[in-house]
């Protein structure tokens, strides 16, 4: 009777071992790339580098081949890499161990607690390079996702399964917004993903920007910008591989990422290194068929929960049309962009409504909210037009009804788009600050 369980466990045991590990010899390393004679493997998956004495080097990824040659990049920090050292393949694919005891962690690109503490056991396992749901297995954005920043929420309103980029240069807020939203949304789970960081930074953003409670319903994955460029690319994958965990679980998932441009670079220089002709800002075409594979996995499903994507891109130079800011854009449903110039009246958050746009806001917002966007919109841009001779004290009331109309409602419109970092804000809350810049507007006419 007990025998039989043990032998379904051996088989069980055979079955998975893996019996023969094909491996190759180092003949070449240039720049990041190891170039090898073998193994025998695929595109994407683990290898292991062992020096000749069979001491672990560093975990690798094939990423290419060349001339009959295995191209590999280490994954971790690398030491002692010489010729002849031995290239040995591991039939797998990269994935992570996800669970709920993600929760209120800080990660690596592994999915392992920074802290050093134990990594507990995974409910299952998710490949690192999913697949995004199939067209007609997602369903409709008809819902709002309430933010609690009454910037976005009153006149780019979002979409539960929504993808909205945050554009802004460095030094404007993207990381003060994206702590925001993780504090006071709807949210049932944040996942959020730091990719070249600077390792001060992390701390910062924890106890400074998302606090005790954004941090109960969060995981944090972190690739410091000291790491290779293999797992700051993982952990952005890391973190949408739990997202996507989360939403099979039935879970209102944000997934954050600051920044996508980051991992752009990054692929950049796995590019570069295996010979990709650069292009554009020297971006090699890999670049741009990557942003689409990570950014089209968010989004809802039937059956299950959601992945509302916030990426936020770093605009070079303030440059909206640098290569990796056009290509988000193009793929987003929205964008939000982040202006030096409000930063620098202590306009936080910094959102320039005029610019900014929420493609699916006219089918998640009611009737009403649509009209008191409108109204506050065409207001502030009359203004906008007229600011000059406002300044100048050359404008002469009732020459424009919206510009008088946005001149009354200026302090109230101000009082609905600055707010503090720990000011969370309903949507009733937000729609009444409307209805009254409105209505300020409104009695000069």
């Amino acid at each position: 009777m007990n025998g039989r369980p043990q032998l379904a466990t051996a088989l069980e045991r055979v079955k998975t071992a893996q019996v023969f590990r094909s491996e190759g010899t180092v003949t070449r390393v240039a720049g990041l790339a190891v170039e090898s004679n073998g193994p025998s493997c695929t595109v994407g998956e683990e290898c292991l580098l062992l020096s000749s004495s069979g001491e672990v080097l560093s975990r690798a990824q094939v990423v290419g081949f060349s001339g009959g040659r295995v191209l590999t990049m280490p994954v971790d920090h690398v030491r002692g890499l010489s010729v002849s050292a031995r290239v040995v393949a591991l039939a797998r694919q990269p994935g992570i161990d996800v669970g709920p005891h993600l929760l209120g962690q800080v990660v690596d690109a592994d999915a392992r607690p920074l802290d050093g503490s134990e990594t507990p056991h995974g409910e299952a396992f998710y490949p690192l390079n999913a697949t995004a749901p199939n067209a007609l297995r997602r369903r409709r954005i008809e819902n709002p996702f309430i933010t609690g920043v009454r910037s976005i929420d009153s006149m780019l309103t979002l979409g539960r399964g929504q993808r909205l980029g945050i554009f802004a240069g460095s030094g404007v807020g993207k990381s003060t917004l994206l702590g925001m939203i993780a504090r006071h949304s709807e949210s049932d789970v944040n996942v959020i993903a730091l990719v070249g960081e600077r390792g001060r930074e992390v701390r910062d953003f924890i106890e400074q920007e998302l606090g005790d409670e954004g941090m109960r319903r969060s995981v944090i994955f972190v690739a410091t910008s000291d790491e290779p460029p293999l797992r700051r690319i993982r952990a952005a994958l890391a973190a949408t591989s739990a997202a996507e965990y989360f939403r099979d679980q039935g879970k209102n998932v944000v997934l954050m990422m600051d920044s996508i441009t980051r991992v752009a670079m990054a692929q950049r220089e796995v590019g570069l290194s295996v010979g990709e002709p650069p292009s554009t800002k020297g971006y090699p075409p890999s670049v741009l068929s990557m942003l689409p594979q990570i950014l089209e996995r968010a989004g809802g499903i039937m059956g299950g929960g959601c992945i509302t994507g916030i990426y936020s891109v770093y605009t070079e130079g303030d440059d909206l049309n640098d290569p990796i800011a056009d290509a988000a854009r193009s793929l987003l449903d929205g964008h939000a962009i982040l202006s030096r110039d409000l930063t620098g009246r202590g306009h936080w958050p910094a959102v320039d409504v005029l610019e900014s746009l929420s493609r699916l806001m006219p089918q998640v917002a009611v009737e009403e909210h649509r009209d008191l966007a409108r109204t506050l919109r065409s207001r502030l841009a009359a203004l906008r037009d007229a600011e000059d001779l406002v300044m100048l004290g050359a404008y002469q009331s009732g020459s424009n009804p919206d510009i008088d109309a946005a001149l009354a409602a200026r302090d109230m419109t101000r009082a609905l788009l600055v707010q503090e970092r720990d000011d969370g804000a309903t949507l009733e809350t937000t729609l009444e600050l409307m209805r009254r810049a409105v209505q300020a507007g409104d009695e000069t006419t």
